[in-house]
């Protein structure tokens, strides 16, 4: 394996995923025929690999589909903690689901961490697992009072938690709640593992392979999926692994989520790190957990968190972390930055199940709000069962066909009135900058030939011209800075700077108004 050189000085360049960069994947081929298979999962990250995993587990015959390379999501992007304490949640759970339902989260999450761990100790994978303690802390009065009514609600709930008055780590911790034994681990190196059990039981997966928005009805009950290339996959099941769901089926989830970006900086600190995750319960986020790199340890300096398209300049994302690295632990080193993306419910619990009561065969497993680890081996647990007609007593804490009057209505009425409004402002800002202004390594928003486009220039001073209007449903991407790519502020559907989707709900690339990139005139 490579070894990653760790360099001194201040931020990388460019992102890069320090658990994609150590972890050597196989390729998989393109879909280029017809096939039938049991189950039809549609997205290569942590949720479909798990829930396929499952299902050849149980003798089921499984074909995972992915539009890109696998793992190149979020999961390849996470933080990597595996814990049922997600942030202020059991006092929210308690006021929108009664104390039952809040119970049931937990335990949900604490039954994915058992499995995860008993799976990983039974199939003796190598992938820096270690159970951890995990710290909730306020870092001002106002959150001291919210981490407070938190702790209440554990105290209710009877949660295996314990009240700190301070931390180990200089931190400007007004209290703390720490929740014993969660873990940590390196997802791809994990998630490897899965994937080679799941081939060599006689799963197949297949990369760069698109689904259109379809899922029609054969005459003996299975569905047909279609490719973009139009290549048929004929199923009894299908699972939306994907965010937003390859199909839709009605259900409108583009308007019952709303995508968020965080950022990560790894650092090699000078000073030495007690243990334990951490992250805040106020804004802006900050979150800490070690790994190993190279034999050493760094730590993994997370947080600012925002809408998707709604931060003017990423890169200061990034710097925000650096200074809090800095003065918490010191920097020997940055040997890595990188971001990821995840969607948000209404209710700030994910969907998980029958994609609509229309489509019993079709499933979805969305809107994890940064807490992927457990919610993923939740959600493939949940959806082997009603695939084999199982009895699964978490089922109704989180169908996607719920809808809680506080506080889902009030989030679907903001969240869609910032849609309309980015649809509205998107189209009529005022642009000054022309393709000519750009210097190599600038991208931005350009006026050409009268109209708004997108221009990026690189390295070699070519230049990528692109149509700005989402493919989705028409919105204005914006440029972000610190990642070379266009996002969508409406859904969260992000392009790489020549136009190609890198995140959905978008499948189509973002026009080119030149057919090839242009040289800077000379």
């Amino acid at each position: 394996m490579e070894e990653i050189p760790f360099m001194s000085g201040g931020l990388p360049r460019f992102p890069d995923s320090m658990w994609r960069k150590t972890t050597p994947l196989p390729d998989f081929g393109k879909l280029n025929e017809d096939i039938e298979t049991e189950v039809a999962v549609v997205g290569a990250g942590i949720t479909g690999i798990t829930t396929a995993y499952l299902l050849v587990q149980a003798g089921v015959k499984v074909a995972i589909l992915e539009a890109g390379k696998i793992l190149d999501g979020t999961t390849g992007y996470t933080t990597a903690k595996i814990t049922a304490q997600h942030g202020l949640i059991y006092d929210k759970l308690i006021n929108n689901f009664g104390e039952e339902g809040a119970k049931l989260y937990f335990e949900a999450n604490e039954e994915a961490l058992r499995w995860m761990t008993e799976t990983i100790e039974e199939r003796k994978i190598e992938c820096q697992f270690r159970q951890e303690d995990a710290y909730l802390y306020a870092d001002s009065e106002e959150q001291l009072q919210k981490l407070e009514a938190e702790w209440q609600a554990y105290e209710r709930l009877g949660l295996p938690g314990k009240w700190r008055d301070s931390l180990d780590l200089p931190l400007q911790a007004k209290g703390a709640i720490v929740m014993k034994n969660q873990a940590q681990f390196h997802p791809l190196h994990y998630l490897k593992e899965l994937l080679a059990y799941i081939t060599s039981h006689g799963g197949s997966v297949y990369e760069s392979t698109t689904l259109q928005d379809a899922a029609e009805p054969e005459a003996d009950g299975r569905l047909r999926l279609t490719t973009e290339d139009g290549r048929h996959i004929v199923c009894r099941h299908a699972v939306s692994a994907s965010h937003y769901p390859f199909f839709d089926g009605m259900g409108f989830y583009f308007t019952r989520l709303h995508a968020e970006r965080s950022y990560v900086v790894a650092i090699e600190p000078e000073k030495a790190y007690p243990g334990g995750m951490y992250i805040n319960c106020g804004s802006p986020k900050r979150s800490l957990r070690s790994a190993e790199l190279n034999g050493k340890e760094v730590v993994l300096v997370g947080g600012e968190s925002h809408k998707t398209g709604k931060n003017d300049c990423t890169f200061q994302s990034y710097e925000a972390l650096e200074r809090f690295g800095r003065e918490t632990l010191g920097i020997r080193s940055i040997p890595f930055r990188w971001s990821a993306q995840d969607l948000v419910t209404l209710d700030g619990v994910p969907y998980i199940g029958r994609i609509t009561s229309r489509h019993p065969n079709i499933y979805v497993a969305t809107g994890f709000y940064k807490w992927g680890m457990s919610t993923s081996a939740l959600s493939a647990m949940m959806i082997r069962d009603l695939i084999l007609e199982k009895e699964n007593r978490y089922a109704e804490l989180f169908t996607p066909s719920r809808f809680k009057a506080d506080p889902s209505i009030k989030h679907f009425v903001t969240q869609n009135a910032d849609v309309a409004k980015e649809l509205v402002t998107g189209k009529i800002e005022i642009v000054h900058l022309k393709p000519e202004d750009l210097v190599p390594g600038q991208g931005g928003v350009v006026k050409h030939q009268g109209k708004r486009a997108g221009a990026y220039r690189d390295e070699n001073g070519l230049l990528y011209l692109l149509d700005t209007t989402c493919t989705h449903m028409g919105c204005e991407v914006k440029w972000n800075e610190a990642e070379r790519s266009w996002d969508c502020p409406c859904h969260g559907s992000r392009f790489d700077y020549k136009g190609e989707v890198i995140e959905g709900p978008a499948t189509e690339a973002l026009p080119r108004l030149h057919r090839q990139p242009e040289q800077a005139p000379s």
